[in-house]
């Protein structure tokens, strides 16, 4: 039987007059892995300071176990200003004991993408101090994973890290053997990480087993046999479900509800797009030309960071974009939209943007703009327009707009000054979408917005008709909006990914073992002359295994030039399945040698 770590009984919590928890009792045991939703403001924040006993429940007790090791991860870190990285996340480890360590050198490797931290000026000897919040964050992150705990609570942890960091830490909290409970508004890693969901709303907390997809249809279940009055969720719950079971089957490795039930709750749910109708309006309001790049440099001051770009965003499309950072998503992005707003006068470093002239282009920034804080909510959206036109004869008042990204008839009387971070996120995509725009670019449009408020914009954009580009870390919305990913991975180049973020994914895991190399065949030699080993190779073994090596070298680099021609023609006959079926087998096939190659080059590096 599991052992029981925390135990919370009868907890309320007030803060002035609204009671955020209400005599609420759960447990965390041995092995759980707990996630954490429910709306901005609902108290998930608060439920899990008071399990961890950062913050005092008004009722109740909260109960540990005698021993227990508690690591937590707030969305305020308490790092030492004047320490270095070295100091915080290592202590007083020599180099031999830390890079000895398969833990340590895991969790620096996937935080920060290698031992010697690239992202830092002065490695692990850089100070804290003049950090970025983000990175303040990652470094209390690896902090807190290096050490032993019987319990990890966890705040937002995916917040500033990429695509493939939240891939690294989802697979890396699966292995561990710390129960877990986590908020955020991450919804595949949810899937990939939790058994069991704790749903904090209007002071209750609703316990569910399984993943986020598990959780999706228990509630849609919930509330059609509760038959409540919020038929609207209702309805968009059954949506996301739908789009759940019908894209990818698996996405939880033991789905724990049973199948026919949930066949049979979507049985007359249509699929979340009408590709064909959406496209068709698409052109009738956008015209064939949209956004046409041909021969372009995007430039961050003296940086290259795409060179000889031609390529096309058409009536309709759909696009994710992906990459690691500072490859130049955002830049890309603003280069489009400068070219938009000057009609084609002020172009990019090089080459030439052909915007089309029907093109009325709407672009959430990571920023959000400043807007006038005496300003009520519903005021602030009725001065860009009173009504919206949203295609197929559907049509929506300011007011009925607010209400469905989560503004109440009350909240919309709210000063904006008075709101929140996440709050302000969704006032400012109302604003964009109140402007009727034919063109949307969305720079990371999921930040500090809670899961409920992700699927009404999911919703909204879902019969949205115009062409859509979204970077954005957050892997779930990137496909539940898009129908196509693109990705930048550092080279000055856009490739296509027939298979989305799953092939970005393996794609860096290969650039990053291919990177590790030399760095790992240094400290095998570190490790050869400090410890008696077997006898070294003749030296005639030795130029044998140099020549291969060369050999294998070569072969690489021929490698990567094939996949990079192969990505072009895939991008060229993107409309050609079968062939682009026949390229994406050959791929596969590259893709196999190389990894062969590369442990083959490990295995002879050791040797010379």
């Amino acid at each position: 039987m599991a052992t029981n770590l925390v135990n919370v009984e009868a907890v309320g919590k007030v803060y002035g007059t609204r009671a955020l928890l209400d005599g609420i009792s759960l447990g965390v045991n041995e092995g759980d892995r707990i996630g954490v939703v429910g709306r901005n403001g609902d108290g998930k924040t608060t439920l899990i300071r008071i399990l961890a006993k950062l913050e005092p429940a008004d009722t109740g007790r909260v109960t540990h176990s005698g021993d227990l090791r508690l690591g937590v991860l707030t969305q305020h870190d308490s790092l030492d200003p004047a320490a270095t990285i070295r100091h915080e996340v290592i202590g007083d480890l020599a180099d031999h004991e830390w890079a000895g360590n398969a833990k340590i050198r895991d969790v620096l490797t996937g935080l920060f993408g290698g031992l010697d931290l690239p992202g830092f000026t002065q490695g692990l000897d850089t100070v804290i101090g003049p950090l970025s919040g983000g990175e303040r964050r990652r470094i209390a992150l690896a902090k807190l994973l290096i050490a032993e705990q019987d319990l990890i609570v966890l705040d937002e942890p995916t917040n500033h890290l990429d695509v493939e960091g939240i891939s690294w830490l989802a697979a890396h909290l699966r292995t561990r053997r710390s129960a877990l409970v986590v908020v955020t508004h991450d919804r595949w890693f949810l899937d990939q990480v939790c058994t069991r969901m704790w749903d904090v709303q209007r002071g209750a907390v609703h316990e569910y087993e399984g993943g986020y997809s598990d959780y999706v249809f228990a509630r849609a279940e919930r509330e059609r046999i509760a038959a409540t009055e919020e038929a609207k969720r209702q309805n968009l719950v059954r949506k996301e479900l739908a789009w759940l079971r019908r894209g990818a089957p698996a996405r939880t490795s033991k789905p724990r509800f049973r199948i026919e039930a949930a066949n049979a709750l979507i049985a007359d749910v249509p699929p979340p797009r009408d590709a064909a109708e959406l496209m068709k309006f698409a052109n009738s309001r956008l015209g064939k030309t949209v956004f046409d790049l041909e021969d372009v440099t995007v430039q961050a001051g003296p940086k290259v960071l795409l060179k000889h770009l031609t390529w096309q965003l058409g009536p309709g499309d759909r696009i994710g974009l992906v990459g690691v950072n500072g490859a130049g998503k955002t830049s890309l992005l603003r280069a489009m939209a400068e070219s938009a707003a000057s009609d084609g006068e002020r172009q990019p470093a090089a080459g030439r943007v052909v915007v089309g002239r029907t093109v009325k282009l709407a672009y959430l920034s990571q920023e959000v703009a400043e807007l006038d804080p005496a300003w009520r909510v519903l005021e602030a959206v009725e001065q860009v327009r009173q009504r919206v036109d949203l295609g197929k004869g559907r049509e929506m008042t300011a007011s009925q707009l607010c209400e469905k990204f989560g503004f109440t008839k009350e909240r919309q009387w709210t000063p904006v000054g008075d709101l929140s971070g996440g709050e302000r996120r969704r006032l400012q995509i109302l604003r964009l979408l109140m402007d009727e725009p034919n063109v949307l670019f969305l720079d990371e449009p999921t930040n500090d917005l809670d899961i409920e408020t992700l699927t009404q914009l999911e919703d909204l954009l879902d019969g949205w008709p115009g062409s859509l580009v979204v970077i954005s870390h957050d892997r779930y919305f990137i496909e539940r909006t898009t129908d196509r990913v693109f990705a930048l991975l550092g080279d000055a180049a856009l490739r296509m990914l027939p298979r989305g973020v799953d092939e970005y994914l393996e794609r860096r895991q290969r650039v990053q073992a291919a990177a590790a190399a030399p760095a790992a065949a240094a400290l095998a030699r570190q490790k050869a002359a400090e410890q008696p080993g077997p006898a070294q190779k003749s030296a005639a073994e030795q130029r044998a295994a140099k020549k291969e090596l060369q050999k294998i070298e070569r072969r690489l680099d021929r490698i990567g030039e094939q996949e990079s021609e192969l990505h072009e023609r895939i991008a060229e006959h993107a409309t050609d399945f079968e062939k682009v079926a026949e390229l994406d087998a050959r791929l596969r096939e590259l893709t196999g040698e190389r990894e062969e190659l590369e442990t083959r080059w490990l295995e002879l590096a050791e040797d010379v």
